[in-house]
């Protein structure tokens, strides 16, 4: 049966791919994440979290998104890719 699978890992690439029926989510992220944690991913199956023992249907739309980037440092090392006189402005909420 054929998934959707968007890896937003480095360069990032979304493909339709073949995987075994009664394939559950665990097993597909073991066979993709091959030097890589679980733990260390968001992993969502059509935009939504699912438990390990879910199960892949026909046509779901995986994605595998790092949580721990290689290079950034954690909240107390500073260094997110900006100046620290930088500021991000946002849009007001409703528009």
């Amino acid at each position: 049966m054929k998934i959707l699978y968007i890896n937003n890992d480095g360069g990032g690439f979304a493909d339709y791919i073949s995987i075994e029926p009664e394939t559950t989510i665990s097993q597909f992220v073991d066979q993709r994440l091959k030097h890589g944690i679980a733990a260390d991913y968001l992993i969502r199956v059509n935009r939504q979290p699912v438990s390990s023992d879910y199960i892949l249907q026909e046509g779901d739309r995986v994605s595998l998104t790092p949580t721990k980037i290689e290079g950034a440092r954690g909240a107390s090392g500073q260094s997110h890719g900006r100046r620290e006189t930088e500021r991000v402005q946002f849009a007001p909420a409703g528009r």
